[in-house]
């Protein structure tokens, strides 16, 4: 609902257990001209965030040696992983606060205090884990591992601020913190590798910077305390447990090209990712537009639009990839990356496939539906198999991760027309000491 549109009225709804008041939807939202306005914001902040991403990527490509560029791709997808608090939280943040406006500065409370204390618990988790993880990912030390734990407590705040600001339909704010997320890993990531070529120096830089959206959403978080906050912390987990599962599929094969193939050859298969993730990020913004359609009941026309849209803007990355492979070769780091040229369009594919299983994820959770959870969870167990277990190249490891995605992006959509439209759960009073 965008600012100044009338409020829908309320009905009773058990739903999920327990009794709350939830939002009739209307037919069809008003003032359309407001919703292309936000959405257009919002898709040049996504753009401008995902670009900062992006060239802090190239730019490791050609200050790091393939070996270190290699490690520190790896680094980023235990990030990645492990940012999935961040993810749980700006979703649930952001459902609470549009279905309980009028409770928003309670929710941002709680939300403040468990994302602090979730980013807390998973980074000492990931420090803990470390002496484990470093030779697994032939690392030479723990300390990037260690850095990697300390950088989730920013990224997790940063997934409150985001949650507030979309839940209360402030998109200029949002907009601000997704390029202020973007801009500080480009400009202390990359001031860090000048410093010190290393992946360690790398992931310091990035840990600095993740700081920086937290710092200008500041007066947007609000202190309290964690009482009341049992409806809140069991819809995130259920949120977390989906994203997980979403997350550990989406960068397996930056996590296992590590182990199973060569430095060397780890190091061109991350390069080929930057297209991957590049396909992925690119129609990022149609998810957070969609959001709010994809929660109403009977929500089948909004899903096939905003899949419409994710799939089209994959094709056209994964066209031109194979249409201008020696431009792709540039983005990704030159001629040092030369023998990954051929494959640049399947990686190209690769993310555009996963982009439509992100966005058939969120649906989901919209709908409160997990039964994606499991598909998400067998699909990367056996994509995993096969990667460690199988003698595979570059070539193999990414069909391998487009042929799963594929598969997974089509069984996604069959379970989401097989599923029932339902409202999503309440946060009404009774539940709303969140």
């Amino acid at each position: 609902m965008t600012h100044g549109q009338a409020r829908p009225k309320r009905r009773m709804s058990i739903t999920h257990g327990y009794i709350g008041s939830v939002p009739t939807p209307p037919a069809e939202p008003t003032r359309a001209p407001a919703a292309v306005s936000a959405g257009g914001r919002i898709a040049v902040a996504m753009t401008l965030q995902n670009v900062g991403a992006y060239a802090f990527t190239l730019l490791a490509a050609r200050l790091l040696i393939p070996a270190s560029f290699g490690a520190l791709t790896a680094l980023l997808g235990v990030l990645l992983v492990a940012n999935v608090a961040s993810l749980a939280v700006q979703t649930t943040t952001a459902r609470r606060i549009a279905v309980a406006p009028e409770h928003a500065d309670r929710i941002a409370a709680t939300a403040t205090a468990v994302s602090v204390s979730l980013g807390v618990v998973v980074g000492l988790g990931l420090v803990v884990l470390s002496p484990v993880l470093a030779p697994i990912l032939q690392l030479d030390s723990v300390w990037p591992l260690v850095l990697c734990g300390a950088t989730v407590v920013p990224l997790t705040l940063m997934g409150t601020l985001a949650g507030i600001t979309q839940g209360q339909h402030r998109w200029t704010v949002l907009s601000v913190l997704y390029i202020a997320n973007g801009v500080g890993r480009v400009v202390f990531g990359t001031a860090a590798m000048l410093i010190s070529p290393t992946p360690t120096a790398a992931i310091a830089g990035v840990m600095v910077g993740a700081w920086l959206p937290v710092v200008v959403g500041l007066r947007y978080l609000r202190p309290g305390g964690l009482g009341g906050s049992r409806a809140y912390v069991w819809e995130l987990l259920a949120g977390s447990h989906a994203m997980l599962a979403y997350l550990v599929l989406s960068n397996l094969d930056a996590l296992l090209a590590r182990v199973a193939l060569s430095p060397h050859d780890s190091g061109l298969y991350a390069a080929g990712l930057i297209l991957t993730k590049s396909a992925l990020f690119l129609p990022q913004f149609v998810s957070i537009v969609a959001f709010p359609r994809l929660a109403r009941a009977r929500a089948e026309r909004a899903r096939r639009l905003a899949t419409g849209a994710v799939a089209l803007v994959g094709l056209a990355a994964t066209v031109a990839t194979a249409l201008l492979p020696g431009v792709a070769l540039i983005l990704v780091g030159g001629d040092q990356y030369a023998e990954v040229k051929p494959l640049l369009w399947l990686f190209a594919l690769e993310g555009a496939m996963l982009a439509i299983v992100q966005l058939l994820v969120f649906d989901a959770l919209a709908r409160r539906s997990h039964g994606i959870v499991t598909l998400l969870w067998v699909a990367a167990a056996v994509a995993g198999g096969i990667i460690l277990l199988a003698p595979l190249h570059v070539q193999g490891v990414v069909i391998t991760m487009t042929v799963t995605a594929t598969v997974v992006a089509a069984a996604a959509w069959w379970l989401s027309s097989r599923t029932p439209e339902a409202q999503p759960a309440s946060v009404g009073p009774g539940a709303q000491a969140a």
